[in-house]
């Protein structure tokens, strides 16, 4: 009979530490803390890419899991005609934009989420897309 109670507890405290493994699993946490929920990622809606002709590609020191990533978009999708991806691999974040903006926006917006940009690197507009001197002649 204490074989069997004793049994009976063990077993329970395998589900019970399965359950909450699971359930951390899914809440999020790890690097950025144990208890911390996932952050919402930030949806942009525009999501055509023609409207977008500024590119950059910031270097971000920091991000150790996908919550850095989303926290990293996140910020930069919050700015006004940002469409921002970061790459945990490249520790890089690609970032669209209908206007250019100033590189210490972008620096700011990264740091306040809590990560140092390293680099920023910009390249040309799109090509067959009008520019805004282009449109203003």
């Amino acid at each position: 009979m204490t074989t069997a109670i004793l049994l009976a507890v063990l077993v329970l405290a395998c589900i019970y530490g399965g359950y909450a493994y699971v359930k951390k699993l899914r809440a999020g946490g790890g690097c950025c803390g144990p208890h911390e929920a996932a952050e919402k990622k930030v949806r942009v809606a525009d999501r055509d890419k023609s409207h977008y002709p500024y590119t950059a590609v910031l270097r971000v020191d920091g991000m150790t899991c996908s919550n850095c990533v989303r926290r990293v978009e996140n910020a930069l999708n919050r700015l006004d005609g940002v469409w921002a991806e970061a790459d945990l691999g490249q520790e890089t974040a690609r970032m669209r934009m209908k206007r250019p903006l100033e590189d210490r926006v972008l620096a700011d917006a990264v740091r306040d989420a809590g990560y140092r940009v390293r680099e920023i690197k910009r390249e040309e507009p799109d090509e067959g897309l009008e520019s805004d001197r282009d449109r203003k002649e």
